[in-house]
C-alpha cells in the first residue's frame, strides 16, 4: 500500500518492478521499527532500562532459564546480563533458585511482582495502540488487520 498524489492509500502492483519491491521494503522496514519505537515508549515507568524491560519480557515469554540463556537470548555478554539480573532482583521482579543439575548455575525466573509490571506494560501499549487504531476508518482498519496476518507469517509466527 502507498499514499497516492491525492493522499489515499492505493495498492502497489502486484509483483512490481524489483525498485518496487525494494521501496516497499524499505517503507515497510521504517514503518514497523517508527512503530515499534513508539509502542516501546509507551512504558509504565522509567524505573527499568529498556535492556531490563526485554530481560524481563523474554523471561515472560520463555519461562525460566539460566542467565547465560537469557544473555544469549538478548544478544548481550553474560557479564552485563548479570547486571541486569541483579537490578531486577533488586526491585523483586525475579528470582535466582539453584540450578537442580549444575551447582555452578542458577535459573533465573520472573516473580509474580515482575509478572505483573509485564501485564501492566501490556496493556498500556495495547490501549495506545487501541486509541491509534481509533483515529483510522473502518477500511484502514481491515487493511491493517489483513496486513497483520501477513506480517505474522513473514516473521514466521504463524
Amino acid at each position: 500500500m502507498a499514499r497516492s498524489a491525492d493522499g489515499p492509500i492505493v495498492a502497489a502492483p502486484r509483483g512490481g518492478s524489483a525498485e518496487q519491491q525494494s521501496s516497499l521494503a524499505s517503507r515497510l522496514r521504517l514503518s514497523v521499527v517508527r512503530l515499534n519505537r513508539r509502542l516501546r515508549a509507551q512504558r509504565v515507568s522509567t524505573d527499568l532500562s529498556l535492556t531490563q524491560v526485554a530481560a524481563l519480557s523474554t523471561l515472560h515469554q520463555h519461562g525460566a532459564m539460566t542467565p547465560g540463556k537469557l544473555a544469549a537470548h538478548e544478544g548481550v555478554q553474560p557479564p552485563s546480563m548479570t547486571r541486569v539480573i541483579a537490578a531486577l532482583e533488586a526491585v523483586g521482579y525475579v528470582a535466582r533458585t539453584p540450578h537442580p543439575t549444575d551447582g555452578r548455575q542458577a535459573i533465573v525466573s520472573i516473580t509474580d511482582t515482575g509478572l505483573a509490571y509485564v501485564h501492566e506494560s501490556i496493556s498500556v501499549r495495547e490501549a495506545w495502540l487501541d486509541r491509534r487504531l481509533h483515529e483510522l476508518s473502518g477500511e484502514e482498519r481491515e487493511v491493517l488487520d489483513r496486513a497483520a496476518g501477513i506480517i505474522e507469517r513473514m516473521a514466521g509466527n504463524s
